[in-house]
């Protein structure tokens, strides 16, 4: 296990549950262990339209890439960053996109404190141009 401390009293303390190899090639821990902290249960992301306002609806890495954006700035308001999300389920649309979604996720924890993770497959989503959605749970 690996333990990351925010170092002050009452700060989360968080272990990551050593994976295995694949489970590490995967990009996610088969447990997080969390102790003290506030939790924090983050809405599920959905981005049509990039930080810029692009449109980004049908690209897959973009909207990927927006949804980190966006939960990140959302912990950010609350003290946090995505360094503290201990779960998230992960919505996809095909499942051609689950490895392209773990390499972008990798990128986004290159420390390899991999939160908890489902990967589920759905035929559709509330917004037709919508092609992921990513739900979270963040200690803090």
């Amino acid at each position: 296990m690996t333990t990351a401390s925010a170092g002050t009293p009452g700060a989360a303390i968080v272990e990551y549950l050593e994976g295995t190899a694949w489970q590490k090639a995967r990009a996610f821990s088969p447990a997080v262990i969390t102790q003290g902290g506030r939790t924090v249960w983050l809405a599920g992301q959905t981005a049509t339209v990039d930080l810029e306002g692009r449109d980004i609806g049908g690209n897959f890495e973009a909207q990927a890439r927006t949804i980190f954006a966006m939960m990140d700035r959302t912990l950010q308001r609350v003290g946090g960053s995505l360094a503290n999300l201990v779960t998230m389920t992960v919505f996809i649309d095909d499942p051609r996109n689950g490895d392209r979604f773990v390499q972008v996720r990798t990128e986004y924890f290159p420390d390899g404190r991999f939160p908890g993770s489902a990967l589920i497959t759905v035929s559709n989503f509330a917004r037709s141009a919508s092609v992921i959605e990513i739900q979270g749970v963040a200690v803090i």
